[in-house]
């Protein structure tokens, strides 16, 4: 058997302990059946970071201004923050994103006078994605590797970043074409003092104002953006009074009915594409067919979910016990809401049966965290309203 790291190996402890933990309180629950021992796990206290990408004092403060500066946008009006707010566990609160012509932040936004168009999709949060793709053994994510967006077309954190400032509804609106939309950003930062300083001493160089580095701090900004001390992960640290009873019994049902088939490890996601006939948003003007048009999305991670409603790729279920009750059995062999797609193409990991749900809400709600940084700056270099 090969030598693993010194880190590697005390990760991997850690999760072996946590698993036992799992193993021990899901059998000590009244006629309980265990657990898989690689279902669940508690999240680690850092996330990693690419090679060429480390964290540093100075890269994390450009990206926190970055990602709060409306200069990203093509009409100077929208910021990362305005679909990614702490107040909404940056996430929106919103069915589907508001981009280009909003006005406000969080569930509080709007679309102006001028109007705009609803973004396809639901908001995901921002919050824990510094740890996409680790699964449960904790030695497989590769920050340059992580999945992201809903349909997995992004890998890491850095190619995440630029892709919205490109986006017509999210960022762009149409003050430039999309292939010049991140270097048009570039020369905005380039003419602004208080940046080129800002990035001088983050990246130094001769020029250190670039595409790259642009991606890269804010990058390494969202990887900071972490909540790992969940009553859940507590729990799995040892810490066996931090989950009430219920929430215990909620745990185990979740692994009995089969939720953990997908929604497992520490980010209780797979980061697999499946089709579950989710109903489309109405206010969805374009077809979102998902990825290779099969209606097939990621599936969420449940990091923070109770704060993070509404739920599914459309934003169609506004609580957990709507999300709960679309996996209801009674419901299984039945047409899915979709019309688009038939009970026979709906993924073979669509849960048998999902019982006590009322105490599973109760086990959901231990994944939110109890403390993350909610930081929101009074000015950005630009001079913008932040």
């Amino acid at each position: 058997m090969r030598h693993l790291p010194a880190s590697a190996a005390a990760r991997l402890l850690s999760l072996l302990l946590a698993a036992a933990l799992l193993l021990a309180a899901v059998a000590c629950q009244r006629d309980a059946p265990a657990a898989p021992a690689n279902t669940l796990a508690a999240l680690p206290l850092a996330a990693p970071a690419p090679p060429d990408n480390p964290g540093s004092a100075a890269k994390v403060a450009l990206g926190r201004a970055l990602f709060w500066d409306p200069l990203l946008s093509g009409g100077r009006d929208v910021s990362c923050a305005s679909c990614h707010h702490p107040a909404a566990a940056y996430a929106d609160g919103l069915a589907l994103a508001v981009g280009v012509g909003g006005r406000g932040h969080g569930a509080a936004r709007r679309f102006g006078a001028a109007g705009g168009t609803a973004g396809p999709r639901n908001t995901p949060t921002v919050l824990d994605a510094a740890f996409n793709g680790l699964t449960a053994n904790g030695l497989e994510a590769d920050p340059t590797t992580a999945p992201m967006f809903w349909d997995n077309r992004a890998t890491s954190l850095e190619g995440q970043s630029l892709l919205p400032i490109a986006s017509l509804g999210e960022m762009r609106g149409g003050r430039y074409a999309e292939a010049n939309a991140v270097d048009s950003v570039v020369a905005r930062l380039r003419h602004v003092p208080a940046y080129a300083g800002l990035f001088r001493t983050a990246f130094g160089g001769a020029q250190p104002v670039t595409a790259t580095t642009l991606g890269l701090a804010l990058a390494c900004f969202e990887r900071t953006l972490l909540g790992t001390d969940a009553p859940f992960d507590r729990y799995m640290r040892g810490e066996t009074t931090a989950l009430t009873d219920e929430q215990v019994q909620g745990l185990n049902a979740f692994v009995q009915s089969g939720c953990g088939n997908c929604h497992g490890g520490p980010m209780l996601s797979d980061y697999q594409l499946h089709v579950l006939g989710v109903a489309d948003n109405p206010l969805n003007t374009t077809s979102d067919t998902g990825a290779g048009g099969r209606y097939a999305f990621r599936t969420p991670s449940l990091r923070n979910v109770a704060r993070t409603a509404p739920y599914m790729h459309s934003g169609t279920l506004a609580t957990l016990e709507q999300v709960l009750d679309f996996y209801d059995p009674g419901r299984g062999n039945q047409a899915p809401p979709n019309p688009h797609v038939s009970a026979g193409q709906r993924d073979a990991q669509f849960p048998g049966r999902v019982n006590n749900k009322a105490a599973i809400v109760a086990f959901l709600r231990s994944l939110s965290a109890g403390s993350f940084d909610q930081t929101v700056p009074v000015t950005v270099p630009s001079g913008l309203a932040v």
